[in-house]
């Protein structure tokens, strides 16, 4: 009595959603991201951010974890389409554990929430449900000080195994769970730009309106340091299993960690100029 079942109707359920809010509880929408955020993005913002109502839509399979089933199953753009939506918070789960503690902290959370997962498969990088998490405060997961890697969900564990890597190379490499997109954690950004050389983002998702997009938003306002983005480039990713896709686009351990690597050696570069100069 306490779950219904919507089939395909993915709107409607969102909407029903908002009812169930407006009678006094607190309901769980969850469908694939695809069809949640960018189907349902109109019902998310009208029916639920708008009012305010305690609506928590969650998008699992996110990203470009359906492989085969190509561009209408992938989810490249919901974050840059929700994170435009007035008093709507979201958060990103990197495994299970943390599934647990956003599910947690949500249930008394104000207002919408759009809450994104991978699809059950995700290694694990919490070993227990993090008993200080908090909605919209950063986790920072590994310290260092020559470059600090800011990402979330599904990117979380390859980051820290490419931090791993480099660190047997001998660079020192902060790793920071930004898992809540909005409201974003300003601080944490602006203290790794003081405090190590380089900020580079990694996601799982287009690189224009999301993760890299709010951090570069965040220093363009008075911080400057050696920046960029690494994700899927603007294009409709094709066809495959995840796990390739993932290498393709340099987004498994591997790839970070060549990614993070020509970026350190590109900053560190620019910054010897800049001293002699």
């Amino acid at each position: 009595d306490r779950f219904f079942d919507f089939g395909i109707a993915e709107k409607n359920m969102i909407t029903a959603a908002a009812g169930m809010a407006s009678a006094g509880h607190v309901p769980y929408a969850a469908t694939f991201a695809a069809f949640s955020a960018i189907l349902g993005a109109e019902q998310i913002r009208t029916d639920c951010a708008y009012p305010r109502m305690p609506v928590r839509v969650i998008g699992h399979h996110s990203g470009m974890s359906m492989g085969f089933y190509g561009t209408s199953h992938h989810a490249l753009e919901d974050l840059a389409m929700l994170r435009t939506i007035a008093e709507l918070t979201i958060v990103s789960a990197a495994d299970a554990n943390h599934l647990r503690a956003i599910l947690r902290a949500s249930v008394d959370h104000p207002g919408a929430m759009y809450i994104l997962l991978g699809r059950g498969r995700d290694p694990e990088v919490y070993p227990e449900v993090p008993r200080d998490f908090c909605i919209g405060q950063a986790t920072m997961l590994r310290d260092g000080k020559d470059l600090t890697i800011i990402t979330n969900g599904t990117m979380v564990r390859a980051t820290l195994d490419a931090a791993a890597v480099l660190a047997g190379e001998g660079t020192s490499v902060r790793v920071i769970d930004m898992h809540t997109l909005k409201p974003l954690d300003a601080a944490a950004i602006r203290r790794a730009a003081r405090e190590t050389r380089a900020s580079l983002t990694v996601e799982e998702h287009n690189i224009t309106g999301g993760l890299g997009t709010a951090v570069a938003e965040v220093l363009v306002s008075g911080d400057r340091v050696p920046f960029r983005r690494h994700g899927v480039p603007d294009e409709f990713v094709p066809v495959g299993p995840p796990a390739a896709l993932y290498a393709h686009y340099r987004l498994d351990a591997a790839g970070i960690a060549a990614v993070a690597r020509e970026f350190a050696a590109e900053a560190g570069a620019e910054g010897e100029r800049k001293r002699v100069s």
